[in-house]
């Protein structure tokens, strides 16, 4: 399984916009809020492993 990083660069309403980070984009992809972990907020950090999210220690 891969693993991918991202930051939440926004929050509107039951969507976040994720960049990753692990490599260089400016891609933003759109996730619905009811699969991210509860207790996000604007730059925190995301690991995506097996189809989950997890938010990482800051």
């Amino acid at each position: 399984m891969q693993t991918w990083y991202y930051e939440v660069v926004s929050i509107d309403g039951d969507y976040a916009n994720l960049r990753r980070i692990d490599i260089p984009s400016d891609d933003l992809k759109l996730v619905a809020r009811a699969l991210l972990p509860a207790g996000i907020y604007v730059g925190c950090k995301l690991k995506y492993e097996m189809f989950q999210y997890e938010l990482m220690e800051q």
